[in-house]
Formats: structure tokens, sequence, C-alpha cells
């Protein structure tokens, strides 16, 4: 199985998945989309597939693509603590917005 994280750099594999995020579609339908190449296509979906990323079900003679984002629980779990950290400065914000907020009502009185 590859490296999620070398997976998802791919800008052109994000758009893919975030394609799939809205619905199961197949490769022509992804061209359509996306405005990639067929080749270009087929070939990222098989490094998808390849990761776990992607599923494909087989439909009448057409192969329709999903999105496995259960694979994307490793990224989740490694952000975590950047997300701690990102709702630190956010509160911290928060705190800051609220005294001067106060203090101005406080020279309005």
């Amino acid at each position: 199985m590859l490296d999620i994280y070398d997976v998802i750099v791919e800008p052109s594999r994000r758009r893919i998945m975030d394609r799939l995020l809205r619905s199961d579609a197949s490769v022509t339908e992804l061209v359509e989309a996306l405005g990639m190449s067929q080749p270009l296509v087929s070939k990222h979906l098989r490094t998808l597939r390849d990761s776990g990323l992607v599923r494909v079900k087989g439909v009448a003679q057409r192969r329709i693509y999903s999105l496995n984002a259960l694979p994307l629980a490793e990224v989740d779990e490694w952000l975590t603590a950047y997300r701690a950290q990102w709702n630190r400065h956010v509160d911290a914000l928060d705190k800051y917005l609220e005294q001067k907020k106060k203090s101005k009502e406080d020279e309005a009185t």
C-alpha cells in the first residue's frame, strides 16, 4: 500500500477526491468535471485505488469510482496536535476581541 501522504500531496488527486466526495463517478464523468485528460484521470485513479482511498465497482460495462475516506484517519490523527495549537490561537484571539469590545463599551459609558 502506498504512503497516504505521498498520495494526497498531488493536487490532481485531491481534486478527484473532492469530486468523489460529492458522489460516485465514472472515469468519463471525472474527465468532464475536472477538465483533465482520460489517461491522466485513469493514472491518478489507479494511484488512489492502490492507496485504498478509492474503490471501484463494475456497473454494466462501466467502472464506478467511490471515495473511501477511512485511510485519511491517519492524516487526521497526525493533524490533531496542530489543530489543538490552532484552536489555542483562535481562543486567544476571541479573548482579546472580547476584551477590546468590553473596553470600548466601558469608554462609551
